[in-house]
Formats: C-alpha cells, sequence, structure tokens
C-alpha cells in the first residue's frame, strides 16, 4: 500500500509515480487492467481505495468533502451524523459501527438531505451500549472512500438519589432494594480511599454523584443523632485526645491526596501539610472531593495523537498529552482494550501528563485506528502499515515510527501545562485557607465579646455552624470559578449562609493556642510554620471574601452550645488525659515517640499550687466528622499555656520499589524541615548502617540504599521521624539478563558463508524456571534438520546447519520466568554469490561509430558489494564471444570498437569477493542504425528590430540516439508557402539562439528550426509566432469611458472606449484585460489569460452581495497601459426589487393528517435577497420546525406533525424596499373519534328527538361537525336525514306508526368521516297481510322490424399517419348481422381494421390511415325481415 504523508515533498511525489508506472506496467505485461491503490483524501482521516490504475476522463473516485464529526452526548438523546461524498459517478453510501450492526430501523435512520447534499445517520434514544466507532463507506465503480467517528455516551443522571440509575443491573436486582442498602452502608463504613473499589464492585459508573451523595448521607445521619438528644460520637474512639493531637491523631491525611495528584508541586505539598494540622477530617475530604471534581472534569488533550505511517517490522509509537496529571488511561486498538505486554508498551511520564504507546514489530494486521480514552474525553488516529520491499540480505535496522509534520515538544508543552495547573491549584488552596481565616477571625471576635467560656468560643469561632464544612467547600468552589471566569471584587461571590442554624460546632483548625487569665486567644496571624507564610497564601482572597464574613458572624449567635447531663468530673477527665498523654509518647520500645506531646504531660504535671490548667475539648466524631465539645469545669485560675508548633511533615513519602537481586535499591522521602533526624525500620526492626546499607541525610531529604539486593532485602520498609511515618514496600526480582560484556559480543553480527553453519550462544542470569525461545524475523525457531536449539542453566546456544542466502534476518533470544522477561537481538548475514544482473539492457546511445548501454545492479549482491562487471560480445551470425574486459561496478557500458551497420549481442557478469553471477544477455544491437532527432519546440521571439529578430529554441525530446551536432533555421513572409533558409547550409548554427538580419523593415516573419545529429537532420519544428519586423511599440493609452450597464447576484458587464493613438508617445491598443478584486482582498485577478479585442465584458462568477472594484488595462506589443479604475465599487445585486410572490397557486388553507409533514413552499422575487421571517399565530415559528432559503423561494418543514401544529403561518419578506406577507392556515387533525352513546326520545307526536354523545375530539376540534342517517324498516338503504350538525341533537319528522327506524350518527372533520353509533331500534313493525293482485291479460306486442340506420356514416377525411374513427347507429329485431366493405370488398376479416358493435352503435377504427386506406366505405346491417345499408369516403390528406 502506497502513501502521501502529510508532509512529503517532492522525493516523495516521485516516489509515488515511479510506483505507479510500475504497478502499470506490470499489468500490461500481466493483462490485468485494475489494480487497488491507496491514495490519501485533502479532508484528514479519509482513506481512499482506487480500483483501476487509470481513470476516464472526467470520472473520479469517491471522496468526503465534509466528514462526520464525532458525537458526545447525553443518553437518551438524538445523536446525528453528518457527511457530504463527491464522486462521479454519484457514490453509494452506507453506515456501519465496529462492535454492532444498524439493522434496527427504528433507532438508525440513514437519509439524504437533497438542499445539503448531506448523508446523515441518526442514532434516537442513544444508550451506553451505542458507544462505539461509526463509519461511513462511500462507493462507486472506480474505488471507495472511508471514514470514522466516535460517539461517546454519557450518563444523564443528576440526581444522586436515584441509585437505580448508577448500578448497572438486573431488573430483578433493582426491585427489592438489596444491593442498594449494601452499597451505602459500605460505603458509609469505608475509608475515602476505598470508594473507587466499591464502586467498581457493585458497578457503579458515576463516582461523583456517588460522593455528593455520600456527603449528605453522613449529615443525615448526625442530624438524627443530635434530634434524639445526644451528642454525636465515635463509637471507634478509645483514646481521648486535645486541641493539638486532633489532626496527629486522625488516620485520615493528605498523604494519599498527595499520591493521587502527583502533579502538584512542592510549594503545594507545603500548603497542604500545613493545611492538614489546621482543618479537620471533614474539610479534608471535601478538599479532596474537591480537587478530585477539578481533576476529572476538566482533563482535555492539549496535544493529540497523529497519524503515523510506518513500515512492516517498524516499531510506531503513539504520544499525547493531557491537561491534567492521570497515572493511566485507557488505550484501545480496533475497537479492544490494549494491555502492557509483549506486543504493545504503555509508559507514563513522571509528571503523569504525557502518555505513550509503543507498537513494537508492526504487521499489515496492525493497521488500523488507535485511541486513547481519558475520562470522557478521547482522541483516535490512523496507524498505516506499509510492506517492507527491501530484498533478502539487505535487511535494515529496525526504528521507531513516529507522526510525520511539524514535530511537537511535548515536554516543553508539559512544563508550561504543570505551570497553569500549579497556578490553577494554588487558586483552590487559596480559597480554602481564606474560609479557613475567615472563621478564625470571626471566632476571636466571639470569645472577646460574646462574654461565654472561652473554650467554647475557641472552638464554635472556627465555624459558622453545622453546616460550615459543607460552606467551605462550596465557597472554594464559587471562589475558584469566579478568579477563572475573570470576575473581579467580591461582584458575582456566591453568598453562603447556613439555612438550618442548629448550632452545632465543627472542628479546631488552629494549629496552637495561649492560654490566659480570663479567655483563649487564638494564635498570632502572623505566625509562620516550617519557614512558610501561610498567611501570605491567602492575603489576596481575604478581600474576595468580606461579604461572607458578615454572613458568618450573624451565624455565630445561633451556634451557642447547651450543656447539660453530658458534663463529666474534671478529675476523671484529667487521669483520662494522662492515660491518653501516657499512651501516645510511648512505643512498644519504651521510646519517646511524640517529645512536644510529653514535654506538655510534664508541664500539666508540674501545676502543684492547686490550679489546673484548662482541660482542652474533647472531640466526639460521629460519621461526618462533626465535633461537638463537652464543657469542663474550672478547677482555679488559667496559667498561660505555651505555643505548640504543628511538628515536621512528609513532603514526599516513600514509594514502593521493585528492585533487581545484586544491584542497587533506594528509598528516598523528603520532611519539611531539615533540623529533623528520623529511624529506618525493615519488617519492624530497626536498620543500621553496615555493608548492605547506607542511611544518608542532605537537609530534609533522607535516604536509604541497599548495596547488593538480596531475596532477603524484600519486605515492608518504614522511615519515621517527630512521631510522623512512611511505608513502602521493596520487592526484590531476580528476572532474566545478561552480562553487558556477553551481550555486547552477542549482538554483533555472525557472518558466514552459504552452506557452513553459524552458531549463537549467549550466557544469562536469572531466577529458575527460565523459559528459553529463539526467533529468526520474528518467527519461533524450533528443532528440525537444520536447526538445533540446546538449553542449559545459565545459557543456551542456537546451531544453524547448511545456512542459505535466503535466511539471512534477525536473530532474537527470549528469556521469560516469573519476574519478568528480557531480549537480546543479533544478526545472521550468509554470503553467496551475486546473482545475474538484471535486464533489460538500456540503449543509450546508437551510432556508426558507438554503442552504449547500460543495465541494472543485481538483486541481490549475496552480502557482498560488486567489484567490476565482465563483459563479453558476439557479432550476430558468429559463434564465438570475445572478452571486452571488465569494468569498475558501474552498470553502463560504451563500446566504441564496432563496425557501422554490424549487429552485436553483449553478455555481462557481476563479481563479488564471493563469486561471478550468472549472465545476463542483450537483445540484439546495431551499430549506425539512422535514428533522426525528433522536432525542437517552436522557436520563441525574444525581441524584434527593423534591421533584426533574435530568436531562441529548446533541444528536441528525442535526439535520435546519438548527440546533437547543430540546427537550421528557415523563415517565411506571412501570405507566402515559401521557406528560405536563414544559416548557410555548411555552418550548422551550434547554438539553441540566432539573430536573424536578412529582413525586410515592417514584414512580417514566422520562423522555423530542425536538429542535426550523426544520421542526419530531422523533422522540422512548428512554426513560430507571427512577428513585425520593426522597433519595439509604445505602450497604448488608459481606456476611456468605463462603466457599467449591467449587474445581477452572479455577474456585471463593464463597457468602455479605446484609447487615443499618438505616434511616439502611445501606440494603438490590441486587446484589453479586464481585473477585478474583493473589496477585502488587496490582490488584483484578471478574468481572462488572453487578451480581449472588443470594448465590452461580462465578468461572471461573482459571490452575491461581495463589494468589487473594477478595472481595465489596455495592452499591445509594446507593453500594457495605466490601469483605469472605477470610481466606486460594484455590489453583485440586480436593481432593487419590491418582494412579491410569484406563485399564484399558493393554497391558504391546508389540511394535514397528524403524524404526516406540514410542507410550505412560497416562492417570491426580490432584490437584494431579502430578510426571511416565519410566524405561527404572530410569534416565532418553533424550533422543531426546518426553514429552508434559497434565492427565489422558502419552505417551512415539520417532520411529524402534531395536534398542536395547527395555526395561521405567516411568511414575512422584507428588504430595504419593501415587504410582503402571505399566510396559510394549517390545520392538523385525524380520523374524528366516532359519537359516545345515542338515545331517541318523542317529544311530539310524529316526531323523534335523536340525541347523542359528543365525540373525544369535538374540544379539540372546531370544525368537527355530525351527520345523522336514517334506516326505514320498508327500505333497504340508508338516507341522511341531516349533515353538518355542530350541536348533539337533532329532531326528526315524518316518523310513520307500524314502521320500526334506525339511526347512525358520524362525526366528520376535514380529513375524514368516523364509524357510526348507532341508536337503538324505535316503532313496531306492522305486520304485512296477505296481497293478492289480479294482473289482466294482456296480449303480447310484435316489435320485430327490419334494420333500419338512425344515425347513417359520415364523410371523414385524415391526415396521413394518423388514425381514423367511423361510427353509425342501426335499429333492428332480431339484431341484425353487421358487415363492413371498402370498394366492396369485406372487411370483418381483416386484422389491420378493429370493428365493434355495442348494442346497435357499430364502429370501425383505422390506426394508421395512408394512401392504401382510400376509397368507399360502406355497412350493411341484414336479418329475417329485411337489409338496410350506409355508405361514406374517406379521403387521406397529405
Amino acid at each position: 500500500m502506497w502513501k502521501r504523508g502529510k508532509g512529503s515533498g517532492p522525493g516523495v511525489r516521485q516516489n509515488f509515480s515511479l510506483v505507479h508506472r510500475y504497478i502499470q506496467h506490470f499489468n500490461e505485461v500481466s493483462g490485468n487492467k485494475s489494480a487497488l491503490i491507496r491514495k490519501r483524501s485533502k479532508t484528514p482521516g479519509v482513506l481512499i481505495t482506487q480500483y483501476e490504475v487509470s481513470l476516464p476522463e472526467g470520472k473520479s473516485t469517491p471522496d468526503f468533502q465534509s466528514k462526520p464529526d464525532p458525537v458526545a452526548i447525553k443518553e437518551g438523546k438524538l445523536a446525528v451524523f453528518k457527511a457530504v461524498v463527491i464522486g462521479d459517478p454519484k457514490p453509494e453510501v452506507s453506515w456501519r459501527r465496529a462492535k454492532g450492526n444498524i439493522s434496527d430501523k427504528d433507532k438508525y435512520l440513514t437519509k439524504y438531505e437533497k438542499s445539503t447534499g448531506e448523508y446523515i445517520l441518526e442514532v434516537h434514544k442513544v444508550s451506553a451500549d451505542d458507544t462505539d466507532i461509526y463509519k461511513c463507506c462511500a462507493v462507486n465503480e472506480f474505488g471507495k472512500a472511508v471514514c470514522t467517528a466516535t460517539l461517546t455516551v454519557t450518563d444523564v443522571s443528576t440526581d444522586p438519589s436515584d441509585f437505580r440509575k448508577l448500578l448497572r443491573k438486573s431488573k430483578a436486582e433493582q426491585v427489592d432494594g438489596e444491593t442498594e442498602d449494601k452499597f451505602w452502608d459500605a460505603m458509609l463504613s469505608a475509608d475515602i480511599r476505598d470508594y473507587e473499589r466499591i464502586c467498581s464492585e457493585f458497578g457503579v459508573t458515576d463516582l461523583y454523584m456517588v460522593l455528593k451523595k455520600v456527603e449528605e448521607k453522613k449529615r443525615e445521619r448526625m442530624q438524627n443523632k443530635c434530634k434524639d438528644g445526644g451528642i454525636p460520637s465515635d463509637e471507634n474512639a478509645t483514646e481521648k485526645h486535645n486541641l493539638n493531637g486532633v489532626a496527629r491523631k486522625k488516620d485520615f491525611s493528605l498523604k494519599s491526596l498527595l499520591q493521587e495528584n502527583p502533579g502538584l508541586t512542592q510549594l503545594d505539598v507545603e500548603k497542604l501539610n500545613l493545611l492538614e494540622t489546621a482543618l479537620n477530617q471533614e474539610d479534608s475530604e471535601e478538599i479532596k472531593l474537591l480537587l478530585t471534581e477539578f481533576k476529572l472534569s476538566n482533563v482535555d488533550f492539549v496535544v493529540k495523537m497523529q497519524e503515523i505511517t510506518a513500515q512492516e517490522r517498524e516499531d510506531a509509537l503513539f504520544e499525547c498529552l493531557l491537561t491534567h496529571p492521570l497515572p493511566s488511561i485507557t488505550w484501545m486498538g480496533k475497537g479492544s482494550t490494549l494491555e502492557d505486554g509483549e506486543k504493545y508498551s504503555i509508559t507514563v511520564s513522571d509528571h503523569k501528563l504525557i502518555h505513550r504507546l509503543l507498537i513494537k514489530d508492526c504487521m499489515l494486521l496492525d493497521k488500523g485506528i488507535y485511541s486513547a480514552v481519558a475520562g470522557i474525553t478521547s482522541c483516535n488516529a490512523w496507524l498505516v502499515v506499509e510492506g517492507d520491499h527491501t530484498p533478502a540480505g539487505n535487511k535494515r535496522p529496525r526504528k521507531t515510527a513516529v507522526a510525520r509534520g511539524a514535530q511537537i515538544d511535548l515536554e516543553k508543552v508539559a512544563r508550561e501545562q504543570q505551570i497553569k495547573n500549579q497556578e490553577e491549584m494554588e487558586k483552590i488552596l487559596a480559597a480554602v485557607k481564606a474560609k479557613y481565616d475567615e472563621g478564625q477571625t470571626k471566632g476571636e471576635s466571639r470569645s472577646t465579646d460574646g462574654g461565654r467560656d472561652p473554650e467554647i468560643n475557641a472552638i464554635t469561632g472556627l465555624g459558622k455552624n453545622a453546616g460550615a464544612g459543607e460552606d467551605k467547600v462550596d465557597a472554594a468552589k464559587a471562589t475558584v470559578l469566579s478568579e477563572q471566569t475573570g470576575s473581579k471584587g467580591s461582584k458575582g461571590k456566591p453568598k453562603k449562609k447556613n439555612p438550618r442554624r442548629d448550632g452545632k460546632a465543627s472542628k479546631p483548625n488552629v494549629p496552637g493556642c495561649v492560654t490566659k487569665t480570663g479567655g483563649m486567644v487564638d494564635a498570632p496571624e502572623n505566625q509562620k510554620s516550617d519557614g512558610v507564610d501561610f498567611d501570605k497564601v491567602t492575603d489576596a482572597d481575604e478581600e474576595e471574601y468580606s461579604e461572607d464574613s458578615e454572613d458568618f458572624s450573624e451565624s455565630n449567635d445561633d451556634s451557642s452550645l447547651k450543656h447539660g447531663p453530658d458534663i463529666e468530673d474534671p478529675n476523671e477527665q484529667a487521669s483520662d488525659y494522662e492515660e491518653s498523654d501516657s499512651e501516645d509518647n510511648e512505643d512498644p520500645t519504651g521510646e519517646v515517640k511524640n517529645p512536644r506531646r510529653a514535654k506538655k504531660s510534664q508541664q500539666q504535671a508540674n501545676a502543684g499550687n492547686g490550679e489546673k490548667e484548662l482541660s482542652d475539648c474533647e472531640e466526639m466524631d460521629d460519621d461526618t466528622g462533626a465535633v461537638k465539645p463537652k464543657r469542663r469545669k474550672r478547677q482555679g485560675p488559667l496559667i498561660e499555656d505555651v505555643v505548640i508548633d504543628p511538628g515536621v511533615q512528609f513532603i514526599c513519602g516513600l514509594s514502593d520499589v521493585s528492585a533487581i537481586i545484586s544491584e542497587t535499591a533506594e528509598l528516598t522521602c523528603k520532611l519539611s524541615s531539615g533540623d529533623c533526624d528520623g529511624a529506618w525500620f525493615r519488617d519492624g526492626k530497626k536498620i543500621s548502617p553496615d555493608d548492605n546499607f547506607i542511611i544518608t541525610k542532605d537537609g530534609a531529604i533522607h535516604k536509604l540504599m541497599i548495596i547488593r539486593c538480596v531475596e532477603e532485602h524484600s519486605g515492608k520498609y518504614r522511615f519515621e521521624a517527630d512521631g510522623r511515618k512512611t511505608e513502602a514496600m521493596i520487592n526484590v526480582k531476580d528476572p532474566p539478563r545478561f552480562r553487558p560484556e556477553e551481550l555486547s559480543a552477542f549482538t554483533e553480527p555472525v557472518i558466514v558463508k552459504v552452506g557452513h553453519n553459524a552458531i549463537f550462544k549467549l550466557h544469562f542470569l536469572g531466577h529458575e524456571p527460565i523459559k528459553i525461545q529463539w526467533y529468526r524475523e520474528g518467527d519461533e525457531l524450533h528443532d528440525d534438520s537444520n536447526t538445533k536449539i540446546e538449553r542449559f542453566a545459565s545459557h543456551s546456544r542456537l546451531l544453524l546447519s547448511r545456512c542459505q542466502r535466503k535466511e539471512t534476518g534477525d536473530i532474537k533470544i527470549k528469556l521469560k520466568n516469573e519476574h519478568g522477561f528480557t531480549e537480546a537481538l543479533s544478526q545472521l548475514i550468509v554470503l553467496d554469490k551475486p546473482t545475474s544482473p538484471l535486464g533489460p539492457a538500456e540503449v543509450m546511445e546508437n551510432s556508426p561509430t558507438c554503442i552504449e548501454f547500460r543495465w541494472r545492479p543485481p538483486k541481490d549482491d549475496g552480502g557482498s558489494p560488486v567489484i567490476n562487471y565482465t563483459i563479453e560480445r558476439q557479432q550476430v551470425g558468429r559463434n564465438t564471444w570475445k572478452k571486452r574486459g571488465e569494468i569498475p561496478g558501474v552498470p553502463s557500458f560504451r563500446d566504441t570498437e564496432v563496425e557501422h551497420g554490424r549487429r552485436y549481442c553483449y553478455r555481462v557478469r557481476a563479481v563479488t569477493a564471493e563469486g561471478t553471477s550468472e549472465v545476463m544477455e542483450t537483445d540484439d544491437m546495431q551499430a549506425g542504425t539512422l535514428a533522426f532527432p525528433g522536432p525542437p519546440a517552436p522557436p520563441k521571439v525574444v525581441s524584434a528590430f527593423d534591421d533584426c529578430i533574435n530568436l531562441c529554441w529548446n533541444i528536441p525530446i528525442n535526439t535520435g540516439g546519438s548527440r546533437i551536432l547543430g540546427y537550421i533555421l528557415e523563415k517565411r513572409k506571412k501570405g507566402s508557402n515559401l521557406w528560405t533558409v536563414v544559416n548557410a547550409v555548411d555552418g550548422l548554427i551550434k547554438e539553441k539562439r540566432y539573430t536573424v538580419k536578412d529582413v525586410v523593415a515592417g514584414l512580417e516573419y514566422e520562423f522555423r528550426v530542425t536538429a542535426i545529429n550523426l544520421s542526419g537532420p530531422g523533422e522540422f519544428s512548428n512554426p513560430s509566432e507571427f512577428v513585425f519586423a520593426r522597433d519595439p511599440k509604445e505602450p497604448p493609452g488608459k481606456v476611456t469611458g468605463l462603466k457599467v450597464t449591467e449587474t445581477s447576484y452572479t455577474h456585471m458587464v463593464l463597457i468602455w472606449t479605446k484609447p487615443e493613438d499618438k505616434p511616439g508617445i502611445q501606440d494603438e491598443a490590441k486587446g484589453y484585460f479586464v481585473e477585478i478584486r474583493q473589496a477585502d482582498c488587496i490582490e488584483w485577478s484578471r478574468c481572462v489569460s488572453i487578451p480581449i479585442i472588443t470594448t465590452s465584458f461580462s465578468v461572471k462568477g461573482l459571490k452575491s452581495m461581495d463589494m468589487y472594484w473594477v478595472r481595465v488595462i489596455a495592452t499591445n506589443d509594446g507593453g500594457e497601459s495605466e490601469p483605469e479604475e472605477l470610481a466606486n465599487y460594484v455590489l453583485a445585486m440586480p436593481s432593487p426589487v419590491r418582494p412579491k410572490f410569484t406563485d399564484h397557486r399558493m393554497k391558504s388553507f391546508v389540511v394535514v393528517r397528524a403524524g404526516n409533514s406540514v410542507r410550505i413552499t412560497v416562492h417570491f422575487e426580490a432584490s437584494p435577497r431579502p430578510a426571511i421571517m416565519w410566524l405561527k399565530d404572530h410569534v416565532p415559528v418553533a424550533k422543531r420546525a426546518t426553514i429552508s432559503n434559497s434565492d427565489g423561494s422558502s419552505q417551512l418543514l415539520i417532520p411529524s406533525s402534531e395536534r398542536s401544529d395547527s395555526g395561521i403561518y405567516s411568511i414575512l419578506v422584507k428588504n430595504f424596499v419593501g415587504q410582503e406577507t402571505f399566510s396559510t392556515e394549517v390545520r392538523v387533525t385525524d380520523d374524528p373519534k366516532p359519537p359516545g352513546l345515542v338515545e331517541l326520545e318523542e317529544n311530539v307526536p310524529d316526531t323523534v328527538t335523536v340525541m347523542w354523545e359528543p365525540s373525544p375530539d369535538e374540544k379539540r376540534d372546531d370544525r368537527l361537525h355530525y351527520t345523522v342517517s336514517e334506516l326505514d324498516s320498508t327500505k333497504r338503504t340508508w338516507t341522511t336525514v341531516a349533515d353538518r350538525l355542530f350541536n348533539n341533537k337533532i329532531t326528526v319528522c315524518n316518523i310513520m306508526h307500524g314502521r320500526e327506524y334506525h339511526f347512525r350518527v358520524y362525526a366528520k372533520n376535514d380529513i375524514g368521516i368516523s364509524a357510526h353509533s348507532e341508536s337503538p331500534t324505535w316503532g313496531m313493525e306492522k305486520k304485512k297481510q296477505k296481497f293478492v293482485v289480479n294482473v289482466p291479460t294482456m296480449k303480447d306486442c310484435d316489435l320485430r322490424c327490419a334494420p333500419t340506420f338512425l344515425v347513417p356514416l359520415k364523410l371523414h377525411t385524415a391526415p396521413k399517419g394518423y388514425e381514423c374513427y367511423m361510427s353509425c347507429a342501426v335499429k333492428g329485431d332480431p339484431n341484425p348481422r353487421i358487415t363492413w366493405y371498402r370498394n366492396h370488398i369485406s372487411l370483418n376479416t381483416n386484422t389491420n381494421y378493429y370493428i365493434s358493435n355495442t348494442c346497435g352503435v357499430c364502429s370501425m377504427l383505422i390506426l394508421r390511415v395512408g394512401p392504401k386506406d382510400v376509397g368507399e366505405y360502406t355497412i350493411t346491417a341484414e336479418n329475417d325481415l329485411g337489409r338496410a345499408e350506409s355508405a361514406t369516403v374517406l379521403s387521406v390528406r397529405e
């Protein structure tokens, strides 16, 4: 398959033409007239296959002028793909999908829109199963074109409570509801890091909606507990915590958030570590939810996949760049998911932004579409694999094919994207910190102004109320959104107020506090932690949250805590705290884990003067993470406490390491402070530096290095510092591997001669058992007569016996065990003598003194370059071959020792270091063949003067096989038939130019030239253009009187006056050029390529309503004049015309059956093009109506009408000249439903009142009416009593006693009539008595009579070739026998005349009247009583 890349240049185009000619030559030789040629469309992503090598003139293969676009749509909506296809003959278009079929006509609808030329595929009510790749194929007899588009269906569910829409379960499982309860129980009791695993087990796809629902359920559970009168508590808590130990004792931390967001920078990590000490668990969870939403919802492709063209056996590399870091994405190839393995290598950059897919050893089967899926976004590209045409033995090294065109530095783009992500992350963190500072400030004001217990104020001041946790994240989201949209100040900021105000408090967010007599005061705002000024992060956001601060202060009044029977004994509480501190400060070895916490406990124990320090609030957590403080009784005056430092944090924790045995492994972590030391542990045991372990510390970076790993070094490693710890696993593996020196020796090519043996041997290391496989050119080798594989514990050997030249190629060994696999590549080169040179020989020169020819090198040189060629010659007619010697490795030979007229044959052999090839014998070549040159191109006039004319020409294309000796030039006067030689016979013109001096001034000449080679002169060229022998002319002057006489939407007509002729100044104009340019363009374009001679011109091909500038240039032999330009632009439009309607057959009232289409077409005339507006009942029409406008018409189309579409539709056609309106009443209805129950009643004697219930359609159709029919027992037909009744009863008169009456009521409208509703029987039928009729006796009347003609025949004159019809009427009883005659000859049996007799009307038809039909026609009627006759004459007119 041959394809041209996007960035291909002239060299690629030349290669394509060579291949095209090779295919064409092969088809001509083999007799095949068709071949498959792949070529690329101008539209990206379209693949065209051409069935024939050469196409007829005017025909073309299909192509996509507009390909269908990818569609991402919500579930249940309508997905539409549109494509515009071109080609001659018109292609047939079909649609199909990759993973299914589209045979369901109700769901998949294909159609063609003639007005736009679009082929449309509609997918109705899309679902998740419709997500697929859809292919559009256009085919005609010369080829086909194929393109694809993807359909992505997203979940439409927006209500998290509708859990059944999130679970892909059967209907039976959705009914009982047990699965739903199990899922929520598991989610509420699990850690946030297990949410994704639980959702995958239950089949939930919308993780974000589930997270929001979990938060709501947690708040509902907290509210239910509060309503029961209790304070929410943590049922699993076994220890009491103080304010300073909250952030340290909680299992939840932001470490998981850091690991899941590798794109965070060092500054982001430090900020998150500071936030971890200041925010409670609920805040951290909501921050994580916010970051997860920020990452997943905004992920997109910065750099998408590009199309790759790879040769067979090469590697192909796809690359893409994401906007946000993701640890992995889904790679798909031809509809299936790809996994990392031997065939595919999937890699991710360190910053998780660049994702790569490497397809190894590409084959023709790997050709297709590959896609990358990240969240709900995706991109795809083609992989085109071309066949490997490299001859055997000339194997090129494998390389990796990448996308063509301008190469993008992905690393540079990734760094720029990281900077953008960092800025967005800083905005989120700043918003959260600003919200926290806002709560801290309000807490201080309440502690000083409220006059309440300082401990309670310190806690409740950190949140507005129980919903403060929710408000923080919401406000943070709103702040980030407003900053990204560019809003300034506080405008547009959401004011979040607490709607519940239930008085619940959240956890404290301060890293430390100072306790004084009379109240608790928060730590200073400018306090720094670990060298980072936290306030600087949030300074930019404090002003933006001023409005939120007002709402915050208002809610504080309602958030006071009520104290009741939950207050405990302070002595018991003190003992609890001492136990808690002692447990926290010691590990199982007895060492102190937290020196600061121990220090605080020591300070509390030293307070022996009877004054007790105020105890910290005990935390009571429920499932939502909300906190309820318990109030303590004060045991004495308060003393000043110290400020507690939050301690060191892990900026970067340990990561799992996979190490290789006997190699080095390293674990690294980083702390927020460089002054802290730590300890390393393996499986709980402390590690000390020795020969195997090296422990280093470089500032805040701590490293553990294992020098030579062994299997015993596998296990869990832990680093502890200042009470914090981080863990990671080291897994020591023993995969197969090679020693570098042995691998280097193995990769050297093995060169052997044909028929010899080749041996490959390689030692390896690795855990046993090891699977050993050998490959040659990708095919696995097995033991046979020529191949032997030896496998040992530490090495393997491959023996190839009696190697042949075709076995040259790559040799690969592959080792695999349970820890991994490895490969090594070598090359086998088998040397042999070359193949014979390739013919046929091409004659380059064939003259009486020389024969020069060339050939092609051998197809296979045997692995060694060609040193020289040996040439032998034989004269035709002789048996001996004469050696002409050896020539260097150039495939051409020039033989100068030839005799004129003799024929020779040559043998050529190639010589290499391995031997001499077989012979290549040429065809017979004759020395001195008369091969005359072809005609040169017509001479061109360079310049002309009164006394000379300068000419030039080109060498002929066909030189006749020998060099050109010179040229002969001839001239001829205009009007003469005699050619005369310009140059002397013995003086040939050596150059390709000449100056003709033998000319007469004022005369007009033409010239021709012929070339001469060794065989003699060739054919003369075609004559040149006539040229005057005169000095150059002056250019003409400017045209005058340029104006526009006529304009339309597509053309304009110009006229002008020719310029004056002023000798010596301006000469006469010989022609004119018309140039135009659009108003928004600066370049002029000529309307004609050859000058026109008339002074008027029609410019066509204008764009409607565009402005054009026009100018005219006069020209002659001396040059061109100055342009004459119109003063004003010309508008491409006809003269103004007021809008008017041209179709007088337009209907003002239309009735349409419901479900059918409504189509209203209006034709009009207007200039300029008017604005068109459609109204329904004086209101613009709905979007479901399709409006198509053209130059002279407009159409309104409703594909499937409903009753609600009834109304008055008006069209308004308006331009600046005027406007016109036309209205049509459209009534959409259906067959009416029958009336209800029919009742009969007699109010007046001999009358019956028929009453019925109205039809259900009466209220919806104001034109519905009723028809009443009556059936009398004495009659057999129904008669209409009344019609067009708009009420529900009618009185029927003339009711006769003794008869039975039946009545039927029908409902009618503009569409039709309904089924009838029948009444009960009215009246009694009178018993019939026997009726006797006395018939008088009458005589039979004799009606017989002789035949008579009631209507005789008439004279007829018919044109020649037309039909003639004769008829008459006859009477007679019994029926007479009819006979037709022409010139007294009976015509009854003549099949050329059609004769009939119907009830006495006799007729005869002559289909085509001719001269033979002229004559007298007679008809006779005869019966037993007589005979009658009628005659006429037929004349034929030419």
